[in-house]
């Protein structure tokens, strides 16, 4: 006892040690203790700072070791041999028995710093012996030298270490299938707590906060942000450059007012929303693909007084007419000016505020607005959705719980910034997590992009299906080499994109699903759970609900809930204010207005979106089954379906498609052959030279609608 008060103080004393949550007021009769293995100061941890004394389960070759032999003389532990059948069984007698029992699902210590590979035996002991499961975050002893992280990542001699107690849970073992199906249905009930609980112990703060936090981890001399003028930033130099831009911003409109900026992907981008967050300004993020009336509309409905651009830019992407149509109605400031605007005091604060970031800058309200993002306006005039630090944190924490990024990759973000996607996943992420980024500063650069991930080593890539497919048509087979993860989302991802990245290049895409009002990532395939043909299971923390939809028979509307999902929206109808989030199911729910099934093990399929059905004849037909239809005919094309109004059957289904070989006769044929709905073959067939895309990489809906009411030439028989 006086040994253990020993270690105990001086592990306080050396690393800070804090343990937080609330421990159980009753503890169950039969419990298992779970906790994320991060380095050889866990199992010591657990044993000094748990209020009760476990049984310890460890590997017999750990036993034998004399120093861990030594000290597990001093705990109550039980040594196993995985392999062995009898190690569960010994398990399961000591749970039953009523001890509580400690032990790593993972099995090893982790390389990657977030999550390993979880097995099923815990698990199914938890299932099989109905034990409450009791979750522990170990965070910061993957920092220590007792870590076994290599390459890259960041040590600290005496790193701050916590332990966070998590809610109790409970795992239900399955009454159908094999005694091997359900033991594997257990395992995969343990991983998503063990995800859940790193989603639920990470602080959330500001997106100020977060890059501190960063930076203390990593050092203001790593190397971080890139771009197409070939000068790598630190974080250092990043950090002096936000907290500049931000303190200009902070010059051009009041605190909590929003600001526009109209700017591409390059550093200073990413610096000025940083910079703006920390001064408790708002970026609006405007899309100038979109043309002056779509950025017009974006800044009436979000009250933009002032917008940041800069003359390069306006030179570059041909936007002088559109920027000097914003600068009738509201202050257009560029950012070469911005320059003589920063005095000796704004000098001396920089200088004050590089010194002592938290103390200087104002502290930030993560429930505050942190940045306004639109809707691409695929189906109709943009909205503003307001997002606050919470939800894009959130996000993030969530996103990082279930995909490993390691100090090895490099992110290559051509995805444009004013988009969520290329926001929070190709932005936000990497900068929070010390992973090197590469901004690009056009999707469309097809024969570009995939030699700048061969030339700068990226190993991360996101990108909508029609990018990818077009980077996959022109790259060589080795310049996606290094490529550890590539993610799609934004649009469906076509089955041609991917049987061609897995064959030509030898990498499996992850497709994910999102929407710009859940910050914006629901759901991803990840290398621990993939299901081809679906959009992955939901991030941790996120609830649902599916809202029956009249003729439609699987699947149903989606709603959720969750700590990424917006504050509101800013409709033009109702410049300035903000409309709080809310469906059929309730304050706090949106409605995603898409369609999908969710399969038991949690898998989603979208089905597609509800106003992107036709009703025929009485019948919903998804415009998505039309469209899959015709990439069965010619998987090689692009094809894109709308409605128009028909007399007879109410609508009339217009397919678009840039392939000759999709006739009406080969539709009906491969309808028949796939047993597909009859009214799903579309009579009125349109041969175009490409379809109509927005700046997201998007199809642009809004123009294929105005052209199915309309009398284009069209290819095979008419109604």
């Amino acid at each position: 006892m006086l040994l253990k008060l020993i270690f105990r103080l001086t592990l306080k004393i050396l690393f800070r040690v804090e343990v937080r949550g609330d421990w159980p007021a009753k503890l169950p009769e039969r419990l298992l203790i779970v906790a994320n293995h991060e380095s050889f100061l866990d199992g010591m941890l657990l044993a000094l700072f748990l209020p009760i004394h476990p049984v310890f389960v460890v590997h017999t070759k750990v036993a034998e070791h004399w120093l861990f032999g030594w000290l597990l003389r001093h705990v109550d532990y039980l040594a196993v041999d995985p392999t062995s059948p009898m190690a569960i069984k010994q398990v399961v007698k000591l749970v039953e028995a009523g001890r509580p029992v400690a032990i790593f699902p993972e099995g090893r210590i982790t390389v990657t710093g977030s999550l390993m590979k979880v097995y099923d035996g815990p698990a199914f002991i938890a299932a099989h012996t109905g034990a409450a499961v009791l979750p522990i975050r170990l965070d910061g002893p993957r920092l220590s030298y007792f870590s076994r992280m290599g390459g890259n990542h960041p040590r600290h001699f005496l790193p701050k270490l916590r332990l966070i107690v998590m809610p109790l849970e409970t795992i239900a073992i399955a009454s159908q299938g094999t005694a091997h199906e359900r033991r594997r249905l257990a395992g995969e009930a343990l991983r998503k707590i063990m995800q859940h609980m790193l989603f639920a112990s990470c602080p959330i703060g500001t997106l100020f906060d977060a890059l501190l936090d960063a930076i203390a981890v990593w050092g203001r001399k790593h190397r971080l942000v890139e771009d197409m003028r070939q000068v790598e930033y630190s974080y250092g130099e990043f950090l002096k450059m936000a907290l500049a831009l931000g303190r200009l911003s902070a010059k051009l409109v009041p605190e909590g007012e929003r600001v526009g900026v109209l700017l591409p992907n390059v550093t200073p981008t990413l610096a000025l929303v940083l910079g703006a967050t920390a001064l408790r300004r708002v970026p609006a993020m405007l899309n100038y693909t979109s043309g002056f009336a779509g950025m017009e509309a974006a800044c009436v409905a979000a009250t933009v007084p002032v917008v940041i651009t800069s003359r390069a830019f306006e030179e570059a992407a041909h936007l002088k007419e559109a920027i000097a149509g914003l600068a009738a109605h509201r202050t257009v400031v560029y950012l070469e000016d911005l320059r003589e605007r920063f005095t000796l005091g704004d000098k001396l604060w920089l200088l004050a505020a590089l010194c002592w970031p938290r103390r200087v800058v104002p502290q930030g309200d993560p429930q505050a607005a942190a940045v306004t993002l639109f809707t691409s306006g695929s189906e109709g005039a943009p909205k503003g959705v307001v997002l606050s630090h919470r939800n894009l944190l959130s996000n993030l924490a969530q996103v990082r719980s279930v995909i490993a990024f390691t100090p090895a990759d490099k992110f290559l973000n051509a995805l444009p910034l004013f988009h969520s996607f290329g926001l929070t996943a190709g932005g936000l992420l990497p900068l929070m997590t010390g992973t090197r980024l590469f901004l690009y500063p056009s999707p469309l650069h097809y024969r570009v992009i995939p030699e700048v991930a061969y030339d700068r080593d990226c190993t991360v890539l996101f990108g909508t299906s029609t990018f990818l497919g077009n980077y996959a048509k022109h790259a060589h087979p080795y310049d996606f080499y290094r490529m550890r993860f590539v993610v799609a989302g934004a649009e469906r991802l076509s089955p041609a994109v991917r049987e061609t990245w897995f064959e030509k290049f030898g990498i499996r895409i992850l497709e994910g699903y999102g929407t710009t009002e859940a910050s914006p990532v629901l759901s991803v395939n990840t290398p621990m759970a993939y299901r081809s043909g679906t959009v992955g299971q939901f991030l941790p923390g996120i609830e649902y609900w599916l809202e029956p939809v009249p003729g439609v028979e699987e699947g149903g509307i989606l709603h959720v809930r969750g700590p990424n999902v917006m504050q509101g929206y800013l409709r033009l109808g109702h410049p300035g204010v903000l409309e709080p989030t809310a469906s059929l199911h309730g304050p706090g729910w949106y409605s995603t207005g898409d369609i999908v099934t969710v399969d038991a093990e949690g898998f989603i399929t979208i089905k597609g979106r509800l106003k992107r059905f036709a009703k025929i004849a009485g019948e919903m037909i998804s415009l998505e089954i039309v469209e899959k239809l015709a990439a069965l005919v010619d998987s090689t094309g692009q094809h894109a379906a709308s409605s128009r109004v028909d007399e007879m059957k109410g609508e009339a289904l217009v397919l678009f498609t840039t392939s000759k070989s999709v006739q009406f006769d080969r539709l009906v044929e491969t309808a028949r052959q796939r047993s597909l709905p009859s009214l799903a073959v579309p009579r009125d067939v349109r041969l175009v030279a490409a379809l109509p895309l927005l700046g997201s990489g998007k199809v642009d809906y809004v123009t294929l609608k105005q052209w199915a009411e309309s009398a284009l030439p069209e290819i095979g028989a008419t109604q």
